[in-house]
């Protein structure tokens, strides 16, 4: 039977699945914070990048499926979130996307697939324009590009289970244990006014990406997917039935195979071929 947890009862309890033993695991220090790391197996390489709030252990139900499906994977805790520490510069998905290469440059990854969630999808597309050289794709799930994108929050039973989970995820990993509160306040000052990209500069990413898009995302306009979807050169669209914007989560089995289909595709067709005819 399928997982499910589709009110986020489970995360809320215990949080999502445990990650393997990893095989390697350290810092890179950069602009004034130290960047924790890990990676798991052998096989094309695939980042995994995490929401805004959360930490790498939020991708324990994709991990052992990518790990199967032939991939190496490396997780990054973004900085000042789970492991990662930073210093008294505001919050930036540029600044972010850099620390993502210093971890390659550190691991001499030349370049891999990234998969990114929420802020982890800013992450990942700014990564894309910025270094295309590095991305072989991108998974860019449940995110905007221009603050346009995103819907008034309705709170919800299910959106404090997932705040409560972070900030007590927050208070047992990060190295400033006590300052949640603060924390919230910088992530929230970047999401409210980045990532500021255009149509046109849209156009100029030249990756293989895949806009993926829940049914009852809480955050993501749906017609803001769509956009991006249209203005990035050769995109896919998919959208995923039933779930919200905690997929990942809440029906793992369904996340997972998207996922590892966009993977495949990569490593089966030539880049420039990749989801073109999509």
């Amino acid at each position: 039977m399928e997982f499910q947890d589709g009110d986020l009862a489970r995360f809320s309890e215990r949080g999502a699945a445990p990650l393997p033993a990893p095989a390697v695991e350290g810092y890179v220090e950069r602009a004034g914070a130290r960047i924790w790391y890990t990676t798991y197996g052998l096989g094309t390489p695939v980042v995994l990048l995490h929401g805004g709030l959360g930490h790498s252990g939020n991708w324990g139900f994709q991990v052992p499926a990518l790990l199967e499906a032939g991939h190496r994977v490396v997780l990054i805790d973004s900085r000042g979130h789970g492991r990662s520490t930073r210093d008294a510069r505001p919050y930036s998905y540029d600044l972010m996307a850099l620390d993502v290469l210093a971890v390659m440059d550190r691991l001499e990854l030349q370049k891999a697939a990234f998969a990114g969630w929420s802020d982890g999808a800013c992450i990942a597309m700014v990564l894309a324009s910025m270094a295309p050289e590095r991305a072989s794709g991108v998974f860019f799930f449940a995110c905007n590009m221009d603050p346009s994108g995103t819907k008034e929050i309705e709170p919800s039973p299910m959106l404090d289970r997932c705040f409560g989970r972070h900030s007590s995820d927050y208070r047992q990993l990060s190295a400033t244990p006590d300052d949640f509160g603060a924390f919230v306040d910088a992530v929230s000052a970047m999401q409210r006014t980045e990532p500021n990209y255009t149509a046109e500069d849209l156009g100029k990413i030249q990756v293989p990406v895949a806009i993926v898009q829940s049914e009852n995302d809480e955050f993501i306009k749906r017609e803001h997917a769509d956009y991006l979807a249209r203005s990035i050169p050769g995109a896919a669209f998919i959208l995923l039935d039933g779930v919200s914007h905690f997929a990942p989560l809440q029906r793992p089995d369904r996340f997972n195979a998207a996922l590892t289909a966009f993977l495949a595709a990569l490593n089966d067709e030539p880049e420039d071929d990749v989801w073109r005819r999509q």
